[in-house]
């Protein structure tokens, strides 16, 4: 399986090349991105961030200041903006009283304790998580997403089934644990998936298209994972 996936991710960092996720030219806003790119697009997001750097608001500082109200008016083009406004004053909040407001002194934390501490928060989810911890904290987890699944269920890896910790293990017990590794995969499935993978596959473009013609007949690998947790 390792072979198998070292395969995979090679051939689509041929066709698309390194897609240096996630954009964010300091860890909080990278972390501000993972929040407010929930049921939106990139595109939003980014408007949101911008009015932040505009108004000098993208500091821990000025946010824990910031009134939830005030906040959400900032962040209006990220969608849904009162929900994520709470989410976001949440993590700041743990940041500012915990933390005396400083991402690096989330460093000390193993990665299962921050993942823990993540995930008390109200409105961070496992996806939302494990985006933080990969692209803002540099942890090597691997993030899973509607793509992840979509890419892995049409190339015969996945039935579908399963939780989310259940599929993150697949990859993790199969791949090497590293960042970069762990980083540029999962872009690249959100790249192939946009492109090639998408609810109606164009399979015969597709750049794994010899690995979907070479393991057509029957499920394999995850299927197998999975089944440990069936009984």
């Amino acid at each position: 399986m390792l072979q198998r996936l070292s395969n995979i991710f090679n051939a689509l960092l041929a066709a698309f090349g390194k897609r240096h996720w996630w954009p964010g030219e300091t860890r909080l806003e990278v972390i501000v991105g993972a929040i407010l790119t929930q049921n939106t697009s990139w595109k939003n997001v980014e408007k949101a961030i911008d009015n932040l750097k505009a108004m000098n608001l993208l500091d821990v500082g000025a946010l824990h200041a910031l009134s939830m109200e005030q906040l959400a008016k900032v962040i209006r083009p990220s969608g849904f903006y009162n929900v994520k406004s709470k989410r976001l004053k949440s993590f700041v909040k743990v940041l500012h009283d915990e933390f005396s407001g400083a991402i690096s002194n989330l460093d000390v934390l193993g990665t299962a304790e921050l993942r823990k501490l993540l995930l008390r928060i109200e409105g961070i989810g496992n996806e939302t998580a494990d985006s933080i911890l990969l692209y803002a904290l540099n942890r090597p987890i691997f993030v899973v997403d509607a793509y992840t699944k979509r890419f892995l269920v049409n190339h015969g890896l996945y039935t579908g089934d399963g939780t989310y910790d259940d599929v993150q293990s697949f990859f993790m017990e199969h791949l090497p644990p590293d960042t970069y590794l762990f980083n540029e995969f999962h872009a690249l499935i959100v790249c192939l998936c946009q492109n090639y993978c998408r609810k109606v596959p164009a399979c015969a473009a597709c750049p794994l298209r010899e690995d979907l013609n070479g393991h057509k007949n029957g499920l394999s690998g995850i299927e197998n994972y999975l089944d440990r947790f069936s009984s």
